[in-house]
Order: C-alpha cells, then structure tokens, then sequence
C-alpha cells in the first residue's frame, strides 16, 4: 500500500513539474540528452561487440609499429623506418599546410576579384564576372584534375626546365626554389624578428588607443613602425656578425637536388582550392560592398577622399560585419576540401593516413576517429578565430 502511495505521489510531482512552464524546458532537454547518451553508448558497445565477434583486435597499439611506406613531401623528418605515429603527423601538417596556405591566398584573390567585380571599368568588371562565374560552377575535382593532367603534366622534363635567373627552375617534376640556410649566428636575428612584431604590434596598439582617447593621432605611424620591424633586426644582424647562405637547386642526373621543392601534387591542388574558393569569396566580398549605404561612399568622396581610400577606409570597414560569417563558411570548405587531394596522390591525411596506414593497420574505427577529430579540430579552431575577429569588428562599429 505504501509503495502504491510513494508511485502515486512521484507521477503527481512528475506531472507538475511537467506543466510548470519553468521546468518542462529543462525536463525536454534533460531528455533529450539521456536520449543522445543512450545512443552513443549502444553504438560504442554495438560496435565493439562486432569487432570482437570478427576478431579484429581494437586500440591505438598499432601507432607504435614501423610504417614501412615512403612519403613524397615531409615537413618533418621522416622514412620508411618511422612508425604509423609518425605518418599522423605528417598527414596533418601536409593538411595544415594546403589549407593554411589556400585560405591565404583565397581571400587575397577574392577580394580582388570581389572588388573588380564592383568596378566602373567595364572590360575589369566583365573579366571578374566571367571568372566568377566559370570556376564556381565547375566542380573542384574537375580542377583538380585540369592542373594537375592538362597544365603541369604538359611541363618539360628536368633537363629541359623553364629557368628563372638560374634560381628558380619548374618542370613536370615541381618548382624548385633556393632555400636560406640557417647558419651559426643567425638565432639572434630570428629573435629579434619576433621582438620587433610585437614590439611593432604594441606600439600600433598604443597611438590608436592614444587616437581614441584624443582624436590625434601621428601620421608617421606606418614610417615608424617600419623603422622597428626594419631597424631592430637590422642591428642585431650588424654586430652579431651573423651569416647567411642561400642553398641552390642544382640538376644532378635525372632531377634536381637541393633548395625547396614544391611537388606538382601541392601546386596542382592549392591552384584549384584558391580559384574555386576565390570565386566564392568574391561574390561574398560583392554583397557585403553592396550593402554599405551610398550614401557613406558620397560623404566620403565629398570630403575629399580618392575612391582607393573611400573603399579602403570607409567600405571594407563596413562591409565587413556582412562579409565575416559566409566568408568563414567558405574557410570551412576549403580545409574539408583539402580531403581531395587523394585523387592526385598528395600525401595529405586522408591519403596518408585514412588511406595507406588504414589499409596496412586494418584499425577502420581508430584511423577513422583520428582523422574526424583533426578535421573537427581544424573547424572549429578555424570558426573560433573568426569569431573573436567578427566580434573585435563588431566592438570596433559600435
């Protein structure tokens, strides 16, 4: 009787608190987390209980075995002795580089085009539009593939290189650079590199805050800062008595030896990523010009400023607030596009690792989960920056 009573009085108080608009809101969404946790724990232990059932041995033991498989491009030390650990790190920081370096170059390039876009030039306008609208709708493998079989394969062979001053040499094989090498000495010089940044990013920090404060500011502002960033190394380098050699690509044989080489796989996909990306980002530039009032251009003009200084000073500024959220959206794309690169054998982390070291190793469900949480990482690293930046943007308007 006292157990019927006790069950009784819990649906009542359940039931209560289920009409209380306060608390059915945190009654749903603590159901709705039971629901997911619930989820997550029946496919973990589906899983294991399948990859028990077949044998297949689980954990991250396999990190630790000699790989065995060569990588064409390395930025850290590597051969076929290192292990599946190592083959990690490599994929992620081939990753790393593309994106990084697409991003980059992207924005440059849409910005430009996104401007021209907008110009009273018609023949620039007409080019823009046409470049928009010609590698936007193409799809990206289909670029990939273009660069990669149709441009650089058409290249000539090392003995036949295109020559640049005899320093830079491309061929069907790469482009090869001279590269500075770091010789004794030269650590000072690097470090005061690092000083005069920040010593030039506090003292930019410091007259706008003075700006701000007083409505003046100092027009040497870009001479002096250059004279920190210049002078300071500058001074180092002169009574650290420091040395610097620069290491040509020489031919040797069949191919060329020494210097940077950029492999045909990374050009051919950091071409495609930045003009397809591009593409986007222009017209993500052209809206957000477009919604700045003209008004703000024609006030701009009245008080004298040339149209590079009104789009510079006044536009950009403004347009940003519009610009910042697709045009992360589009930073996204590109460092998940990346994953292209297997289709041309560029040793990125998907190739390397989801690929090669999957087949090799057999461990679907922990290379698989690696190369998620990068990606994942990468994301959110990449909107957790455009965020504090679209919020400093915000501050900055307010």
């Amino acid at each position: 009787m006292s157990e019927r009573v006790s069950r009784t009085t819990f649906y009542k108080r359940l039931s209560r608190l289920w009409r209380n608009g306060d608390s059915r809101p945190l009654l749903m969404q603590a159901l709705v987390v039971l629901v997911v946790l619930l989820l997550v724990v029946w496919v973990i232990n589906n899983t294991m209980n399948n990859l028990e059932h077949r044998g297949i041995s689980t954990g991250f033991d396999f990190l630790s075995q000699e790989a065995g498989f060569g990588i064409i491009q390395t930025l850290v030390e590597y051969d076929e002795s290192h292990s599946y650990g190592r083959t990690f790190t490599v994929g992620v920081l081939n990753t790393l580089l593309v994106s990084s370096l697409g991003i980059a170059f992207a924005t440059v390039l849409g910005f430009l085009v996104g401007i021209a876009r907008l110009s009273a030039n018609w023949l620039l306008a007409r080019a823009a539009s046409v470049f928009i609208e010609t590698f936007r709708n193409i799809p990206l493998l289909l670029q990939i593939f273009f660069w990669y079989f149709a441009v650089l394969a058409a290249l000539p062979h090392p003995r036949r290189s295109l020559a640049f001053g005899d320093m830079i040499f491309l061929n069907l094989r790469g482009l090869y650079l001279p590269q500075p090498v770091i010789e004794q000495g030269l650590m000072p010089v690097l470090a005061s590199v690092v000083v005069a940044i920040v010593t030039a990013l506090v003292v930019r920090a410091t007259i706008r805050q003075h700006r701000l404060r007083t409505g003046q500011g100092t027009i040497a502002m870009p001479w002096l800062l250059l004279g920190v960033l210049v002078g300071m190394p500058a001074l180092v380098w002169h009574f650290s008595g420091a040395t610097l050699s620069v290491e040509l690509p020489q031919l040797r044989g069949f191919n060329f030896r020494g210097g940077i080489t950029i492999i045909p796989e990374l050009g051919a996909l950091l071409l495609a990523l930045t003009i397809y990306t591009a593409a986007f980002i222009a017209e993500v530039v052209r809206a957000g010009i477009e919604s700045v009032p003209k008004g703000q251009k024609e006030a701009a003009a009245a008080l004298g400023l040339k149209p590079g200084k009104v789009m510079t000073l006044v536009v950009i500024p403004q347009a940003m607030k519009v610009i910042i959220p697709p045009l992360t959206n589009q930073y996204l794309n590109l460092a998940k596009n990346s994953s292209l690169a297997t289709a041309i054998g560029y040793p990125d982390l998907v190739s390397v690792f989801a690929g090669t070291t999957l087949n090799q190793t057999g461990q679907a469900v922990e290379v698989i989960a690696m190369t998620m949480a990068v990606y994942l990482t990468i994301s959110l690293s990449v909107s957790l920056l455009m965020n504090i930046y679209n919020r400093r943007v915000a501050l900055i308007e307010r």
